[in-house]
């Protein structure tokens, strides 16, 4: 090699890594040498050294090609794959984030033909816990891709927090030094910030924070997490209204006052009074019949009188006297639910969809059903009317709770009222708090208001821009929310054609819409993995929850306004706290898709439906209650909070609804496939 070349490649390399000083003193001396036209015979003799000429070039080769990027990875990998099984679930989590930055870092760099097939070569190993992650960077072709990607982006800018004990932490580092992987050191050192504990692995297995982004995602959620909330209940609520009228029934004035009661409920049907809230005579028997069985467990306090009050920043509308006399008589006879005390729940099964059904909701009393279709139908069924045919087989669950199954479908002549207008699937669909009003959002992007009683389209609300994959009345009608693929939630009031507010700032679909029970706050599940509490009055994110692995599926609110519980992908439950904006405790136990949570009325139970054809009861009182740092002493205790699980047959949970009496509703579709 000649001299002048090894000269310029030495001076190539300082300045490609940066050492602007050396540079400068490197050029100077050069000038001086090329001035004098006298080179030191020492430094000419080491320049020309062969050896070390190879030596650069060699380096220079490592350094620039991406084959480093290959085998230093799959060197990295075979170590943890044959660690010992005592730390190894804790290096595994560091496989996942240096697999894809050395990716984006091949794309960076321009070397896609080699990106992707590092990328085909490793992406078994993280297919099953970040499919839809690798499904985006997929489409990463080139360096602009990742500039214009805000995932790939928001990726590059945060550094990920993991989670790690002292020995597990000290192995990766004395692995790295000694087989003197550099670039996997170097990506780690970039891209990865490890919180080292003391003690074994088992300590913290199970924390739900073990894999979280930090940085400027990080530092957003931190900031945003501190701003104050109001999560109590409404000012002169029909809650507080029972409280200071003397609270709920006992158990000896339920019994006597059944009579008068059914009675009550009669003059009401009579008179249509009772056609407000859609209830029938069957349906309030059984809600009767869940009270009689019902008695013996009752919880020690009632949580929803301890939350505080707050005014309401919307202009609430006024609700009829008998429409509150008839909630307050429901809220009275309400049957107390417990750990000990778990509700009945009523099962309706759609046969004969064909896979066609998006969607179910469930009215507040259970008397109406609707189920939204792809071919853009939607279809109610009266459950009045249904109750004159016969039903399906009554299931016995463990400790002796009945699960009544009807089955809805259009074998045998119409028992529905089928509603046609949208031009594309249907996504979602909500019943009014008194089951008058019925809203559905389609793929067409437009939101529709139907009326039950009229059985009509009253108005087509259109605003998003892309497919509208779900709509949630408020608890007091009149506004609704809606979430969209366009990554943002509207606020929408029924008496407008446009939105009232738009709450914009998800990285990806916003998936599911719920409101808070004081109606201040909405909540918002997204594709990009976090959940986000929104002020109805200024619009601004108020609450980034972070913790969840996939997509957020479903949401509920507890009675009290303290606790939101989310649904995800994978089949984790995470119960948030309002105030603190932290995750309380995760509920593991499903096997696939969240689907629909469901709070009991007076929030000691949580139900849950899944894809995996259960529904779940879950201990919220004991879940929330229990000290986080209790929980990790002994290792996970969160699993043993299911109370029970009801399998159906092969019938996936689409909708869960508790009654105003705490009889739980549950829909779903009949599938052959699963």
């Amino acid at each position: 090699m000649e001299e002048d070349q090894i000269e310029k490649f030495v001076a190539a390399y300082l300045k490609k890594k940066g050492f602007k000083q050396a540079e400068h003193a490197f050029q100077e001396e050069r000038q001086q040498q090329s001035s004098k036209n006298n080179s030191s015979s020492s430094t000419t003799n080491s320049l020309s050294d062969p050896d070390l000429a190879k030596h650069l070039l060699a380096f220079s080769e490592l350094e620039n090609g991406p084959a480093r990027y290959h085998d230093g990875y799959s060197k990295f990998r075979s170590w943890t794959y044959t660690s010992l099984d005592l730390y190894k679930h804790e290096l595994l989590r560091v496989l996942y984030p240096v697999f894809i930055h050395c990716f984006m870092d091949l794309v960076e760099k321009g070397h896609v033909q080699e990106a992707r097939t590092f990328f085909n070569s490793f992406r078994e190993d993280h297919e099953m816990m970040h499919s839809r992650d690798l499904q985006k960077l997929e489409g990463v072709l080139s360096p602009s891709h990742l500039e214009e990607m805000e995932f790939a982006h928001s990726l590059r800018q945060s550094k990920v927090k993991i989670k790690i004990c002292q020995y597990s932490y000290e192995l990766l580092l004395q692995y790295l030094h000694k087989t003197k992987l550099t670039t996997m050191l170097g990506v780690i050192n970039e891209h990865i910030n490890f919180q080292v504990s003391p003690g074994q692995p088992i300590s913290i297995s199970d924390d739900t924070e073990v894999v979280t982004l930090t940085g400027s995602s990080h530092d957003e959620a931190t900031r945003i997490n501190q701003k104050e909330i109001h999560w109590g209940l409404l000012e002169d609520s029909l809650e507080e209204r029972l409280e200071k009228g003397g609270g709920l029934l006992s158990d000896s004035e339920k019994a006597e006052g059944e009579t008068k009661e059914g009675e009550l409920d009669e003059n009401k049907k009579r008179s249509g009074e009772g056609a407000k809230q859609g209830m029938s005579i069957k349906k309030l028997k059984k809600d009767k019949g869940v009270s009689a069985t019902g008695k013996t467990g009752r919880p020690e306090a009632n949580t929803v009188p301890m939350a505080p009050r707050v005014k309401p920043e919307l202009t609430l509308p006024v609700i009829h006297t008998d429409v509150e006399k008839s909630i307050l008589e429901d809220l009275r006879n309400r049957v107390q639910l417990s750990s000990v005390s778990l509700p009945s729940v009523s099962f309706y099964t759609f046969i004969n969809t064909h896979n066609g059904l998006n969607c179910s909701s469930i009215s507040h009393d259970g008397s109406l059903v609707a189920g939204g279709f792809s071919d853009s139908s939607l279809k109610i069924w009266d459950m009045a009317k249904l109750g004159q045919e016969p039903v399906g087989p009554v299931l016995q669950g463990e400790n002796g709770t009945t699960s009544n199954e009807h089955v809805l479908g259009s074998r045998g002549g119409k028992r529905y009222t089928l509603f046609q207008g949208h031009s594309g699937p249907v996504y979602s669909a909500t019943f009014s708090p008194l089951g008058d009003f019925l809203l559905s959002s389609s793929a067409d992007s437009t939101i529709r208001l139907w009326s039950t009683k009229l059985n009509a389209n009253l108005v087509c609300y259109k605003g998003h821009n892309y497919p509208v994959w779900d709509v949630q009345f408020s608890p007091v009608g009149h506004y609704f929310a809606s979430s969209s693929h366009d990554r943002t939630a509207r606020i929408w009031s029924m008496d407008r054609i446009l939105p009232l507010r738009i709450m914009a700032g998800h990285l990806s679909d916003v998936d599911c819409v719920q409101w808070h029970v004081n109606c201040n706050y909405i909540a918002t599940g997204s594709s990009d993995k976090t959940v986000r509490l929104w002020d109805v009055q200024s619009g601004e994110c108020v609450r980034i929850f972070i913790g969840h692995r996939s997509m957020v599926l479903s949401l509920a609110m507890s009675p009290d306004g303290r606790y939101l519980a989310s649904g995800d992908e994978d089949g984790t439950i995470m119960m948030w706290d309002l105030s603190t904006g932290r995750c309380v405790t995760p509920l593991m136990g499903h096997t696939s898709c969240v689907w629909t949570l469901a709070f009991s009325c007076e929030g000691s139970l949580l139900a849950s439906g899944s894809a995996d054809c259960t529904v779940k009861l879950w201990d919220v009182t004991t879940s929330s209650k229990a000290p986080k740092t209790e929980e990790n002493k002994g290792g996970n205790t969160n699993r043993l909070r299911s109370l029970k699980t009801l399998p159906t047959k092969s019938t996936p949970v689409y909708a869960l609804r508790f009654s105003r009496r705490n009889l739980l509703f549950a829909a779903g579709a009949l599938s052959k496939s699963v």
